[in-house]
């Protein structure tokens, strides 16, 4: 018999799911840069980072799963997609990005000046670290005991004591926004909260949410959905909350140097707030957001290629997501993040849409899905081209479609190609709705 209190804890699940190191870090620079505009450029953020993940668990619960989302653009697309989607999220980007990340925040400040930038350290470091994620990743149906009971609410706790005592010793006062939240603070926070990749991460952790509900006895269709979507709210009123506690740090610690990344913001507000127990107390809080973030991902990918390529099983998949995960961390954390912007930009505005169409597929055909995907995901490609690969050529031409400047011009081909599925007739095989 499933018990509604289960839900709070499936919740503190997924939001640890989604908190990794760099839902500590972009909302704390993000403060800092905004200033006084703070609370514009959180509103934006949210969008991004809270909103659309919410609503991307909410929608794969009503289509029952990412590859039925999928197929309602086509069956090539449901193959192509969602293997994107979780090499990013998975070994390819997010997983070995919070391995180095744990490692940059949870011991590197620690080591000796000699010992610091030595390659030996970084692999030691992650060869432990992985091993720990996949022996907590062997067994998923342990998930929400050890997350939503354990690791969520120490997390929670440590944010708490920083926010009140932040509140009881003031850090400072707002200064002005930096040049790009002046004028556009919105949405610069808006895309700021791309970064955090958590709109694509929810389109992975449906699996899970769904797995650890129907676990708990639930196999009805519609109440499956009906708790998955309770849970991602619940996720959603955390990650929230615990952004406006860092935004406030972060814009708080404008007279405490000139850090160049959220990171950095967050060790001169600890040490100011505790002296070197606070940077203890980062390492710790960074390393534990960063191994929650890689269990649930690597159980994630590994429940998704255990059945896409089932000649592996969900543990030999664990195994190998781990291992390429460590060398790719290897790489180093400026590396991981050079390649992360330039695939995010291609592939994010396509998450986006899918999940909006996912809203209302309702009141939509399979036509709109398709074009509305695929007006996006050219228009999307060829912005990432220009930037990656032509220096920025192609501004000139591309500044005619109207958001572009300010870093969603995708939005007007999205909407162009949903308009041009609901008149354009079918000219290849209507797919069923699912």
């Amino acid at each position: 018999m499933f018990k509604k209190t289960e839900l709070i804890f499936i919740s503190f699940m997924l939001f640890s799911m989604f908190f990794g190191a760099g839902n500590l870090i972009f909302p704390a620079f993000l403060g800092r840069s905004a200033g006084v505009e703070v609370w514009l450029s959180l509103a934006g953020f949210i969008i991004t980072a809270v909103g659309l993940p919410i609503l991307g668990v909410i929608t794969v619960a009503k289509a029952g799963s990412f590859h039925n989302l999928a197929t309602r653009v086509h069956p090539l697309f449901a193959l192509i997609f969602p293997l994107l989607i979780y090499v990013s999220i998975g070994p390819g980007l997010a997983i070995p990005r919070a391995g180095t990340i744990a490692f940059e925040m949870g011991l590197k400040p620690f080591l000796p000046q000699t010992l610091m930038d030595k390659p030996s350290m970084l692999l030691g470091y992650t060869v432990v670290f992985f091993a720990l994620t996949l022996w907590l990743s062997l067994n998923p149906s342990k998930l929400v005991d050890r997350f939503g009971k354990l690791l969520t609410p120490l997390l929670l706790l440590m944010i708490v004591v920083i926010f009140t005592k932040s509140m009881i010793t003031p850090i400072g006062s707002f200064s002005s926004p930096s040049e790009t939240y002046k004028e556009t603070p919105f949405f610069q926070g808006f895309l700021d909260g791309y970064l955090t990749m958590d709109a694509l991460a929810a389109l992975v952790f449906g699996i899970v949410v769904a797995n650890t509900i129907r676990a708990k006895g639930v196999q009805d269709p519609k109440q499956l959905s009906k708790y998955m979507s309770f849970a991602g709210i619940g996720a959603g009123i955390l990650l929230a909350s615990i952004y406006g506690i860092l935004s406030y740090l972060g814009a708080s610690s404008a007279s405490l140097g000139q850090p160049e990344n959220g990171a950095q913001v967050l060790t001169i507000v600890m040490n100011e707030l505790f002296g070197q127990t606070g940077i203890l107390m980062l390492g710790l809080l960074f390393t534990l957001a960063c191994l929650c973030v890689c269990i649930g991902l690597i159980i994630s990918c590994s429940q998704y290629f255990s059945e896409t390529l089932s000649f592996i099983s969900y543990k030999g998949w664990a195994v190998v997501l781990a291992i390429v995960s460590m060398i790719v961390a290897n790489m180093g954390l400026t590396q991981i993040l050079s390649v992360s912007v330039p695939i995010l930009g291609a592939i994010y505005p396509v998450a986006v849409v899918l999940i909006t169409l996912g809203l209302i597929n309702n009141y939509i055909s399979t036509r709109v899905y398709f074009f509305a995907t695929l007006f996006t995901g050219v228009f999307s490609l060829v912005e990432t081209v220009n930037y990656t690969f032509l220096g920025n050529s192609l501004d000139s031409l591309l500044g005619v479609v109207p958001l572009y400047d300010v870093g969603v011009g995708w939005v007007l081909p999205a909407v162009v190609g949903g308009l041009v599925g609901l008149v354009v007739p079918v000219t290849t095989r209507k797919l069923s709705n699912v």
